[in-house]
């Protein structure tokens, strides 16, 4: 081979690869610019709705109150009273008794409206518990007037009861005590009482429990 053709294959050479990389370059180019002008990702556009504002009326709004019952009074007087003759006093005795609950604040009358009011209640519940017990009537009418149980009982009958005195309303406000159990009796589950100056045969065979004033309570 001469040496011109050397030369010429040479530059031959020389030119297929120049152009090989100026293909690759603009090859190149060409990706990146397809790269760089491709279309961003369609993003959706929102969807507009008519938006629902909550509506706010100015008008009063009047929130009814539950009447207060009896029992809720009584509940209460006995949350706010401090001492059991403060119940008493705030104790309403101002409606009919029914039956049975004349003869509960009648018991309290006789048997010890000389005694103070702790000594009174003590009664009241001697016949609350002795309705509640199983060996005795289930009414406090059937207790008071059960045969040979209570010295103030005459022929089956309760004597005049003087309703115009603070007696009797101490009576009747501690007998919707007892009865609610609003005030915790010093009695407790007594079943029996009798006062100090008489002695009983039964008194030995049961357990006192608490001595109030006159009287000695037993279970």
């Amino acid at each position: 081979m001469t040496r011109k053709t050397i030369k010429f294959s040479a530059a031959a050479v020389a030119a297929t690869m120049i152009f090989t990389l100026a293909n690759a370059e603009g090859s190149y180019a060409f990706a990146q610019e397809e790269q760089i002008t491709e279309p961003a990702a369609q993003v959706a556009a929102p969807v507009l709705t008519d938006e629902v504002v909550p509506v706010f009326e100015a008008g009063e709004v009047v929130q009814p109150i539950p009447e207060e019952t009896e029992e809720d009074e009584r509940a209460n007087a006995a949350a706010t009273a401090s001492s059991l003759r403060e119940l008493v006093a705030l104790t309403d005795t101002s409606g009919d008794l029914s039956e049975n609950m004349q003869c509960l604040a009648g018991a309290i009358y006789f048997e010890s409206r000389g005694e103070p009011l702790s000594g009174q209640l003590a009664v009241g519940q001697v016949i609350v518990n002795r309705a509640e017990s199983q060996r005795f009537p289930s009414d406090y009418c059937g207790v008071v007037f059960q045969r040979s149980q209570f010295s103030f009982v005459r022929g089956g009958a309760m004597p005049k009861i003087r309703t115009n005195s603070a007696a009797w309303r101490n009576a009747k406000a501690l007998a919707h005590i007892a009865h609610q159990g609003t005030w915790d009796s010093e009695a407790g589950d007594s079943l029996y009482f009798h006062a100090k100056y008489v002695k009983p045969r039964w008194a030995s065979r049961k357990e006192a429990r608490v001595t109030i004033n006159r009287h000695i309570f037993y279970r």
